[in-house]
């Protein structure tokens, strides 16, 4: 889109990161921005992310892992300026195992991020410990783990909070709890944002950054986006007293600390065993989430008995080619969409980077690779 407009006026639709991120950026470039949320801020799939900032391994386009090395670049940023961040944003590092047996991807991993300057280290089982604290040694297999210091995690429920409060305070205004809201057009180019209660929010541009329904409101204009969203849980353990600070990739359980001791976990085996309803509510098998548990407690230092707080449940945005999907929809202008995985490594950059486009009217060349149009 490109527009002469001094002070563009923008709908928002989405109260995750990506969507408040851009939100708030549209708001310091000059925006006359609104935030449309379904319901609160945080609700959806950014609420139960394990959030763990990284760009590990291969298999992705390098145009993606640069653009998770910038992500992770402004977090580090946005740690160092907003000090109040540490208990919720911080980079303890990533450790990783493969199942016994099953190194040799793990290998293939870590000699593509050493041969790519991507800081990593393959630790023995008896070196773990010196590296980061709060793990069992024993739940290690025989080949070894993967250190990553660089990496790390953000509780996103706070950093959307912060950063709707910073969106108000440069004139930004938030409407919540409006329901599945719906983007008009006029011949090829978008004019209104509608709320399920009847507002009209009249608009040069939108974004939709509504996590797993893109794909849907992109079909409603013509447009495709390949889709691999499956069902996602997040298990929350009340705090335990462990000493853990890096994030952990195990094979049956991915842990991390969160704030106030808690732990937040998840597994690809759990969310398999998640029921969808045909009414789109979700079960959750009692077994399933007491397995979670039982499975990072055997992961960690002393084994602790693991209580559970609450849990998760939803969709889970994973376009269908694995890359993300930023950018203008070529069937109408000024109409914008985000949806991605790997939303809290982009969180910050991919809001900054979307904001910039709409507001100058020129495509950023970072986001090239991830326009919607190359579905079609």
């Amino acid at each position: 889109m490109r527009t002469s407009l001094s002070r563009p006026r923008v709908a928002v639709l989405g109260g995750g990161i990506i969507g408040v991120s851009a939100a708030a950026r549209l708001a310091r470039r000059g925006a006359d921005v609104v935030l449309v949320t379904a319901g609160r801020p945080a609700d959806g799939a950014s609420g139960r992310s394990l959030s763990w900032l990284n760009s590990f391994g291969g298999g992705r386009s390098e145009a993606y892992h640069r653009l998770r090395l910038l992500g992770m670049d402004r977090y580090r940023t946005f740690a160092a300026r907003v000090p109040s961040s540490a208990g919720w944003l911080t980079f303890d590092g990533g450790l990783t195992w493969a199942a016994p047996g099953e190194a040799d991807g793990h290998r293939a991993a870590f000699e593509h991020m050493r041969r790519n300057g991507y800081d990593a280290h393959w630790l023995t089982r008896d070196e773990v410990a010196d590296w980061t604290p709060g793990v069992d040694p024993a739940a290690i297999s025989d080949d070894g783990a993967i250190f990553n210091p660089g990496e790390g995690w953000v509780d996103l429920v706070p950093l959307i909070s912060w950063l709707v409060n910073d969106l108000t305070a440069a004139g930004g205004r938030v409407v919540e709890g409006a329901g599945a809201a719906s983007v008009a057009a006029e011949g090829d180019r978008v004019t209104a944002v509608r709320t399920a209660s009847g507002e009209r929010i009249e608009v040069d541009a939108a974004l939709v950054a509504t996590g797993a329904d893109v794909p849907r409101m992109a079909r409603g204009f013509g447009a495709t986006i390949d889709d691999a969203t499956p069902p996602a849980l997040l298990v929350r353990a009340k705090p335990a007293g462990t000493a853990l600070r890096a994030v952990l990739n195990t094979p049956w359980v991915a842990v991390r600390p969160a704030p106030g001791g808690a732990l937040v976990m998840d597994s690809d085996a759990a969310a398999r065993e998640v029921v969808e309803r045909a009414d789109g509510t979700y079960e959750v098998k009692e077994a399933t989430v007491e397995g979670l548990l039982r499975e990072a407690s055997a992961v960690l230092t002393g084994n602790p008995v693991l209580v559970l707080d609450s849990y998760g449940v939803g969709r889970k945005p994973i376009p269908g080619d694995g890359e993300p999907v930023f950018g203008e929809l070529d069937q109408v202008s000024g109409l914008h969409v985000a949806f991605t995985h790997s939303g809290a490594t982009l969180g910050l950059i991919a809001g900054e980077l979307l904001a910039d486009e709409i507001v100058t009217g020129e495509a950023n060349p970072l986001l090239e690779s991830f326009r919607p149009g190359r579905f079609q």
